[in-house]
């Protein structure tokens, strides 16, 4: 059984994350906490996070948790991940980080961490959307540069960053098919008398409301032809099973930064 502390078990995914550690056969849950202060912290986990069975209570020492695990599973805040990463780090456990809306200077962090532990640090746990990275890059060279490129995506209104870590890893695949830089090309939205569409761009559109999980489209546009390829969440549980999966696969790892395409063997 592979021992799994858990972060952030008050919010949305952190919360479905300890669901899918009971669910599955080869995970136990180790440790379950919150930030200092969290009205969560020193009650009930099963109360909490909605899972009749589920021990003990929501702590707030993260140093506590991780002692007790050989894997963290973090989908929290960008600063407090980087803080969990390098208490990992020094006490020689294994990650699987979740969270988006890293800075440049924390994304160097991680990979900095990542050469003294294993790490799977990914936008998107969800075995079908990682499939989806893998596509879009092949069908964006099969179709070549005749068609235009176009990324929307949606979620909830309680999201903080966009466009989504998703869809930069799609906006990042896409590039690298067509020898582009993401920063050179990409058009977030368009208003007023943009004129006529440039054929080395790649446009970028954002939508937030409600309850959407994570929709992500990209469209392939030709000339009397278009392709769309759509991944939908309809449940944060596709995204916490993934999660389980890697931390359960990188255990058994050597240090370094994977990702989920490392986890579900799509890399050539």
């Amino acid at each position: 059984m592979v021992k799994i502390a858990v972060a952030g078990v008050a919010g949305r995914m952190g919360a479905r994350v300890v669901h899918a550690v009971y669910a599955h056969p080869e995970a136990e849950l180790a440790g379950a906490f919150e930030a200092p202060g969290n009205p969560a912290v020193g009650k009930s986990l099963a109360g909490v996070v909605g899972l009749a069975g589920a021990e003990g209570v929501v702590g707030d020492d993260p140093v506590a948790a991780i002692t007790e695990a050989q894997v963290l599973i973090e989908f929290t805040s960008p600063g407090a991940t980087v803080k969990n990463l390098k208490e990992c780090a020094s006490q020689d456990r294994a990650a699987v980080i979740g969270t988006t809306g890293l800075s440049e200077s924390q994304r160097k962090t991680v990979a900095q961490q990542a050469k003294k532990v294993p790490v799977v640090f990914a936008p998107n746990m969800s075995v079908a959307m990682n499939l989806m990275f893998k596509l879009v890059g092949d069908m964006a060279r099969v179709l070549g540069p005749d068609y235009a490129l176009e990324v929307l995506e949606a979620h909830h209104d309680q999201k903080k960053d966009a466009p989504s870590g998703t869809a930069v890893r799609l906006i990042e695949q896409l590039c690298a098919v067509r020898g582009w830089d993401p920063e050179k090309v990409c058009r977030h939205g368009r208003v007023g008398l943009t004129g006529a569409r440039g054929k080395d761009e790649l446009g970028v559109s954002v939508i937030r409301g409600g309850d959407i999980v994570g929709d992500h489209t990209v469209y392939f546009i030709g000339q009397g032809e278009r392709l769309e390829l759509t991944h939908r969440s309809h449940s944060r549980d596709t995204l916490a099973r993934g999660a389980v999966r890697a931390a359960v696969w990188v255990v058994e790892q050597p240090p370094g930064l994977y990702d989920m395409q490392d986890v579900l063997g799509l890399k050539p």
